[in-house]
């Protein structure tokens, strides 16, 4: 056993330069490679989300402005469909103005000429009276101017 330990005691010894030398590379490595990488890679990082959230930032006030926008034509829209109607109402208006019209004149127009219409049946009459008058006279002469 005791040979064992010495040989293990010379084993550590011949080892511990290899030992020391492979710490030394560890904190050569450290500080020479992997901290510069490290912060290196944590830049990146932060220029990366930096820009990811500039283009979040970005992309949030284009949709801002195209729900403005989509906002503003809903709005120019109606304000047109307003007019358009309040054209056509007035379109409407008018024809229902024309129609009016139209129809009183027809109305005057019919009265008038019923008007002139009963006078004519009025002199009609008037006359047909003279004549049935006249015819009665000349049929009664007759019937007479037969009899004698």
């Amino acid at each position: 056993m005791e040979q064992v330990l010495s040989s293990l005691q010379a084993l550590i010894i011949r080892a511990l330069p290899t030992f020391f030398l492979v710490l030394i590379l560890h904190f050569y490595l450290k500080a020479m490679f992997f901290s510069p990488l490290e912060k290196l890679l944590q830049e990146r990082k932060d220029a990366t989300t930096g820009t990811k959230k500039a283009a979040e930032e970005a992309l949030a006030k284009a949709e801002a402005k195209a729900a403005e926008y989509e906002s503003k034509i809903r709005d120019a829209r109606g304000q047109i469909y307003k007019e358009q109607e309040a054209i056509r109402a007035r379109f409407r208006q008018d024809q229902a103005d024309q129609v009016a019209e139209a129809r009183s004149k027809s109305v005057a127009q019919v009265r008038e000429f019923r008007n002139q219409l009963d006078g004519e049946i009025a002199a009609a009459k008037a006359g047909l009276a003279i004549q049935s008058e006249a015819l009665a006279e000349q049929i009664s002469r007759s019937i007479l101017a037969g009899r004698a």
